[in-house]
């Protein structure tokens, strides 16, 4: 009688599993929903009622953050009554870290059962119609940061060879958000957000170029994490701050405390925005096939 053979699991599979194996001694909560807080915009944080708060330095393989402005805190907790787990600031490809390393806190976080992912960031407004201070709920994207997380051998138990792209960030919670944003009186901008690699900011001409081919705004981040959770069945919805007008006839040196500044002032419209949609939730039904 033949035995069937079992495929020993990937590398990434197995530090998965370590990072998850280590959560689950510190926290019995178990996530729905999946948030990351971008550039300045932590405060959100401040609003989840926080069971336990770790350090990305003691979890396994997880990546320490080197921009100030970002805490590396991954916290649990509950968000408008719903068990959550936030990440408190990300690391970025420009950092140094391999397009793997930026993504693989979405891996634990789906593995730990989180089905939704909410992501925020920091942004520059291509878009002559957009002002800083805006909040863009993402409709789709154009990756131009040179690399993709989901090169190299694909381990079949993490998600498909291919996964399609024509969804990226979930229709239904991109009208969740915008009836979220009338019933709250938040004004809100629908678009294309455009990642590059950075971290140098762009040249007039580039914003030219990337306005050119379709892009309202332009990050350094997003679309590494959006990747890994489309592969996983995860639903996405995005939600990106515009702290800068980036028009290429009336291009101004960049101001990082500026920048953080604008992102400071938003940050509590966004952070009302993020509870009262993930208090909705359920009233955009989970494809349970998708997300097995």
């Amino acid at each position: 009688m033949s035995q069937v053979k079992v495929a020993a699991p990937s590398e990434l599979k197995r530090q998965i599993d370590e990072a998850v194996s280590y959560l689950k001694g510190k926290t019995k909560l178990v996530p729905e929903v999946a948030v990351i807080l971008g550039t300045g915009l932590g405060t959100l944080a401040e609003g989840l009622k926080v069971e336990t708060e770790i350090s990305y330095r003691e979890i396994p393989h997880f990546s320490a953050s080197t921009v100030e402005s970002h805490k590396g805190e991954l916290l649990f907790g509950r968000l408008a009554g719903r068990p959550a787990v936030v990440m408190s600031g990300r690391v970025h490809f420009y950092e140094g870290y391999s397009m793997r390393q930026v993504s693989f806190p979405v891996r634990v976080m789906q593995a730990l059962g989180a089905h939704t992912l909410v992501v925020s960031n920091a942004c520059g407004g291509m878009n002559p119609l957009m002002n800083a201070g805006d909040i863009m709920v993402v409709t789709d994207h154009i990756n131009l940061m040179g690399d993709n997380p989901l090169i190299g051998p694909n381990d079949e138990s993490l998600g498909p060879r291919f996964p399609d792209m024509s969804q990226p960030y979930d229709r239904g919670l991109i009208r969740l958000a915008e009836d979220v944003a009338l019933a709250e009186g938040i004004k809100i901008q629908k678009g294309v957000f455009v990642a590059v690699a950075g971290p140098n900011l762009e040249t007039a001409a580039e914003y030219r170029f990337l306005r050119g081919i379709g892009a309202d705004v332009v990050g350094m981040s997003l679309i590494p994490e959006n990747l890994v959770a489309v592969h996983g069945g995860m639903r996405v919805v995005a939600l990106a701050v515009i702290t800068d007008r980036c028009l290429p006839d009336a291009l101004e040196a960049v101001d990082i405390p500026r920048i953080l500044a604008v992102a400071a002032e938003a940050a509590p419209r966004l952070d009302r925005l993020v509870t009262r949609l993930v208090a909705r939730l359920d009233e955009v039904p989970l494809n349970r096939e998708r997300h097995a």
